[in-house]
């Protein structure tokens, strides 16, 4: 092992105190900033056997040259400095963190003479304070709409502001009534820093005090018979109401929290953000991230925050995660510093807060798909990544016709596989096939069972029929026939590359397949789904992709849509086993087998069921009852 990491420590030199260690390169650029409560505890799990590291953390060690550490006296320090280096030298095999697009914000220029309300980008705008952010450019503009006939604050760009302050006379805005025209001397500076300090403090907290304060203030000048005063406070009424029903409430209106979700596979995550404030969702925002190295749930919530906060963006007094980090109570404290007040981590396991965590997750779960299918529906990525397997694989030509194999079982029942195919990098839905397995000994045997009924189509004199395709009919018209044929056809196109789910043991299975078919000039590949290396038959050693290679995307996205394709025949047929066996029961139609599903939940539950159980179900009686417990039970 000091052979292959000539830079190991000796374990003794390691020390067992909080700190933050550094791999650096041979050109003194540092690899990876770490964090650890136990120096050498952390350590020495990347100086295990090369062979037992994840691949990724194996490229990592190989790659340095040497290792440091700074020793610190708490685990909060650890989480301070490692923060610090870690946007000061952006290391390469750390969490990268990348906005999935550019968020708008509401800013109101608290720093300037007289504060202006503005739709920004930028959030680093001085004395500024920001609301949002807001999923949609429009929906800010919506907001400043109806904000401004309730506090008429000003609006214009600074070059429209000193032009009317020259000249004493208001801009456009004010000349309509949509700015109170303090550049014009309409309203003293300090009567219009005052309607803005209320635009900010509704905005900040949503507080219906005001929209009752302003609805009595309607009412007095009413019953003064100040019309036009009672008009206008209508009118600023029905707007802050407005702003009210376009912020969905999610929660009680004393409720101001960041929630969290994450959704990840084993190269990337989507990370979704919800900012939550007096109930109300006031803002959204998203992640993506590349993973350098194989981290944990933990650890991706340590950057998660690392990237979320800083000295210009504080935390709430809560933030809703999907688990507490290992480290937690530091994590607390460290937040606690920037925000300066007491900051309290919270894992959402039921209620309300456990609700909307899950709404979050369904949007990081569609991000993230959204972010793979991009990556290979883009033209240049997926001839990059044709050209990629090409070489990591050695194959004479790119890889045109890709077909992927998976299989799917529940407990050795209802066996079934699929077969996908993407041509130039694409899916052609329409050539998915599906196969049932009668009799499977275990997943290796119907790797080969359909690899052995597929290929049998690419043989000349083969005329076998498969279970994919329609059974030939006895009499049918042309069109009939040709349909049959034209199925046939597609079938017998030949691939380029033949991947199966699985490792060493699956490609061994479909070489064998292969081989026995007499087909020839076809590669062989099997995708690993631990550690996402690709195994060739008669190879003692996998092929690694780079992590973020689009030739790795997509072969993920092959076995992916090949998982989801098996997974969704075998359901299927899962539910006619089901309506099959209670079909069979005389006087039981689709309509009370369904009753019975819903009111037990599986027939598992309904073959348990006593004979009145089954008959205090709705349209089940006695002898109904009797009839479906005699035949369960036989």
């Amino acid at each position: 092992m000091s052979d292959a990491l000539s830079y190991r420590p000796k374990t003794g030199e390691i020390p067992t105190t909080p700190g933050v260690y550094r791999f650096r390169d041979a050109t003194g650029r540092i690899l990876y900033v770490g964090k650890a409560k136990n120096l050498r505890a952390r350590l020495s799990n990347y100086f295990a056997p090369l062979y037992s590291l994840h691949e990724r953390t194996r490229r990592m060690v190989t790659t340095a040259t040497g290792v440091e550490w700074t020793v610190v006296g708490t685990e909060v320090e650890a989480l301070q400095l490692e923060w610090m280096w870690i946007n000061e030298f952006d290391p390469p095999f750390n969490v990268q963190f990348k906005d999935d697009k550019s968020y708008p914000y509401l800013a109101v220029t608290l720093g300037d003479e007289a504060p202006r309300a503005l739709v920004t980008r930028t959030e680093n705008i001085k004395g500024a304070r920001y609301f949002g952010p807001y999923p949609k450019v429009w929906a800010v503009h919506e907001t400043i709409e109806l904000m401004l006939k309730a506090f008429p604050i000003r609006t214009c760009n600074n070059a429209n502001y000193k032009r009317a302050m020259q000249s004493g006379k208001p801009c456009f805005a004010g000349q309509i009534g949509r700015c109170f025209g303090p550049c014009s001397g309409l309203v003293s500076m300090e009567d219009h820093r005052k309607i803005v300090n209320e635009f900010v403090s509704f905005m900040r907290s949503h507080d219906k005090k005001l929209i009752n304060e302003l609805t009595q203030e309607m009412k007095d000048a009413a019953a003064a018979q100040q019309y036009e005063i009672a008009g206008k406070r209508r009118d600023q009424v029905r707007a802050l109401n407005a702003v009210l029903e376009k912020s969905a409430v999610v929660l009680r209106d004393n409720v101001d929290i960041d929630l969290f979700a994450i959704e990840q596979d084993e190269l990337a995550a989507a990370v979704q953000l919800f900012i939550v404030r007096g109930g109300r969702i006031r803002g959204v925002r998203g992640w993506m991230v590349d993973k350098e190295l194989d981290v944990t749930r933990s650890e991706l919530i340590d950057s998660m925050m690392q990237t979320a906060y800083n000295n210009e963006s504080k935390p709430p007094r809560e933030i809703v995660l999907p688990e507490l980090p290992d480290d937690a109570e530091a994590l607390e404290t460290w937040l606690a510093d920037l925000a300066g007040r007491k900051v309290r981590l919270v894992a959402a396991q039921r209620g309300e807060k456990a609700a909307l965590l899950v709404t979050a997750t369904n949007n990081a779960k569609q991000a993230l798909m959204l972010y793979k299918t991009r990556r290979s529906s883009d033209f240049v990525a997926r001839s990059k990544a044709l050209e990629d397997i090409q070489e990591a694989l050695e194959m004479p030509a790119a890889p045109l016709r890709m077909e992927c194999y998976d299989v799917s079982h529940l407990s050795g029942t209802n066996i079934v596989a699929s077969m996908v195919v993407f041509e130039d990098g694409l899916p052609r839905k329409d050539e998915y096939r599906r196969f049932n397995i009668p009799v499977s000994t275990d997943d290796t045997d119907s790797i080969y069972q359909i690899l052995t009924r597929r290929l049998a189509y690419l043989k000349p004199e083969s005329g076998a029929a498969d279970a994919a395709d329609p059974p030939p009919i006895a009499v049918a018209g042309q069109s009939d026939i040709a349909q049959v044929e034209q199925k046939r056809a597609k079938f017998k196109y030949r691939p380029n590359l033949l991947i199966v789910d699985g490792g060493q043991p699956q490609v061994a299975a479909a070489k064998r397949a292969l081989a026995e078919s007499g087909v020839t000039g076809i590669q062989l590949c099997g995708i690993a789904k631990r550690l996402e290396e690709i195994w060739l038959p008669d190879s003692d050693y996998p092929v690694i992709l780079p992590r973020n290679s689009d030739a790795l995307f997509l072969i993920q996205r092959i076995r992916d849509e090949a998982h989801r394709f098996a997974i969704t025949h075998q359901r299927i047929r899962r539910k006619k086993d089901v309506a099959s066996i209670l079909g069979e029961i005389a006087g039981l139609g689709p309509a009370r087998v369904k009753v019975l599903l819903q009111h037990f939940g599986s027939v598992a539950r309904l073959k348990v069921a006593s004979v009145q159980e089954i008959a205090d179900v709705r349209g089940i009686g006695p002898v109904l009852a009797e009839a479906i417990h005699a035949h369960l039970r036989a």
